[in-house]
């Protein structure tokens, strides 16, 4: 008889002590992410505008457009014919090219699966 009253006592404690286990686990689960993401929030798109003979091109206009939007966003190149494109949203699509004194470059593809954070695209324009 005492051996029973024991056995239940026990086995309520440990009743309550794994509901409590249980309550802490989800209250845990439900606050925390459902995932531990380091992924940065925006990409940054900087390259260079050359020539077929690898010289910078300056004052080349580069064309980037978000394909969700169609919104189109401009750079003139600097000196060294680089460009920059921060805060970009790393959930979509772009697509770049280059004008320059008539001339166009191919246009580029900048993919939303495309994790890291500095993409650098170089673009070139055949002057011919």
């Amino acid at each position: 008889m005492l051996r029973e009253v024991i056995l239940k006592k026990t086995l309520a404690v440990a009743a309550i002590f794994a509901m409590a286990v249980l309550t802490v686990l989800a209250a845990t689960a439900l606050a925390a992410p459902p995932y531990k993401d380091n992924a940065p929030q925006s990409k940054v798109l900087t390259g260079r505008i050359l020539d077929p003979g690898d010289n910078p091109l300056a004052g080349a206009v580069v064309y980037l457009t978000n394909t969700r939007t169609r919104a189109v966003k401009t750079y003139i190149a600097g000196r060294e014919g680089e460009y920059r494109f921060p805060g970009l949203a790393n959930n979509t699509d772009y697509e770049i090219y280059a004008q320059f004194q008539g001339h166009k470059s191919d246009t580029k593809s900048v993919s939303q699966f495309d994790a890291r954070a500095l993409v650098n695209v170089n673009l070139k324009i055949d002057m011919k």
